[in-house]
Parts: structure tokens; C-alpha cells; sequence
């Protein structure tokens, strides 16, 4: 697992609470926020955009740890609880963040990545279908793993891999159904083509010509 980046974002408390409030941040560039859980109360804060969008775009993406130091209140572990984008210019307008406990276990959903090139694919002429994309997982917030990866090299024709056969990390488990499917190697089938004998190929332009030469009598 690569070695978690600290990152500090600066926030300030969020006196208001109204709309007009919360556009009048957005137009300094800064991103309402909402701190759930933990140890303390709920908390209203602001923090800048271009950092927090920072965070969403690294690898670990909605799942990264990282320290939010609030005027007045002072610095705590954070991460992404949920968010909303705006959808015209799909830009981060509001973000409610989890405190973070340290050893306590959370829940969070995981990407997964396929790698290598199935045997299926390799000499059977299949073609790799990836089933699901993320499961989900529980553990301590300092093992999160940016994604689970999966060997496929191994998959033939039409076999498939399961979340079972997914590998993690001690202290890492997995709460999706372990008999779910996340890949297989489907084979396309070509639309058969009707074939036409050669009699019928000949019968029909004389069917035209002789309802042709009627109609001109």
C-alpha cells in the first residue's frame, strides 16, 4: 500500500447559514462544509475550492484522508462523507466530511482494477467484461486502499471472477456478497447471415421482369 500524503486544508467557521451566505463563499472561491461524527459536535465551515477539488482528483479520490485545521476550533482528521456538484459547470458547490476516530473502523466503497490480459482474451478471441466496479469494505481509515487490484490473466472463456477471489489486506473485509461476479470473458457472436441458393438469386429479377412486362401490356 503506498504511504498515505498528509495533507492540511485551512478552513473557517461558517457564521451564517442561509443561501445567500453560501453564495457569497462560492464567489471567494471557498466550498461550504459540514463536519459530522467523532468525538464532537457538528460543525459549519468553509474551505477553498481549488484545495478541496485538489483532494477529489489524487488517487484516493472521495475516500482521502486528510486534516481540516478550523479557525478557532483547530485541526482534525477528515474525509469525504458526501458532496454536491454542481451540474452545469460540475464544480464542488457543498461537502458534508466525517471526523475521523483514530482505530475506529469505517465502511467505504473501493474502486477495483483489472489487471493483466485474460488467457480468454489472449487465445480464445473473448472479450474481458468487468462486471462491477467498486465493493465495499471496512476497516481502520489509515489501511483504505486506493483500489483493490484484481489478476485476470488467468480467466478462460466464459469463466468468471467473484469478489471472493479478490485479495486484501490484513485488517481489510470485505462486505459485498462474495459470490457477486466482477469480470468474465464473454465470446460475441457473429448475426448470421441468411444464404441464398443460387436458384432463388435467378428466380427473383425474372418474378420482376415478368410483372414488369405486364404491367406495360
Amino acid at each position: 500500500m503506498a504511504e498515505r500524503q498528509e495533507i492540511t486544508v485551512r478552513a473557517e467557521l461558517r457564521a451564517g447559514r442561509g443561501k445567500n451566505d453560501a453564495r457569497r463563499l462560492r464567489a471567494r472561491g471557498m466550498v461550504p462544509l459540514t463536519i459530522y461524527g467523532g468525538e464532537g459536535e457538528a460543525v459549519s465551515a468553509a474551505a477553498p475550492l481549488r484545495e478541496l477539488a485538489a483532494i477529489l482528483r489524487s488517487g484516493a479520490g472521495h475516500n482521502a484522508i486528510f486534516t481540516l485545521d478550523v479557525d478557532g476550533v483547530g485541526p482534525t482528521e477528515v474525509m469525504f462523507l458526501d458532496r454536491q456538484i454542481d451540474p452545469v459547470k460540475s464544480r464542488l458547490v457543498h461537502a458534508d466530511l466525517r471526523r475521523l476516530v483514530r482505530g475506529q473502523e469505517i465502511e467505504v466503497s473501493v474502486r477495483i482494477e483489472l489487471e493483466g490480459e485474460p488467457a480468454g482474451v489472449r487465445d480464445g478471441g473473448g472479450i474481458l467484461e468487468q462486471l462491477l466496479r467498486e465493493v465495499e469494505i471496512r476497516c481502520r481509515p489509515s489501511i483504505i486502499p486506493e483500489a483493490l487490484h484484481a489478476d485476470v490473466s488467468g480467466l478462460g472463456v466464459h469463466e468468471v471472477l467473484h469478489v471472493s477471489d479478490l485479495k486484501v489486506e490484513e485488517g481489510i473485509t470485505v462486505l459485498t456478497e462474495p459470490e457477486t461476479a466482477v469480470a468474465t470473458v464473454a465470446v460475441v457472436r457473429e448475426e448470421q447471415v441468411e444464404e441464398r441458393t443460387p436458384e432463388e438469386e435467378v428466380s427473383e429479377p425474372e418474378v420482376i421482369g415478368k410483372g414488369k412486362k405486364e404491367d406495360e401490356e
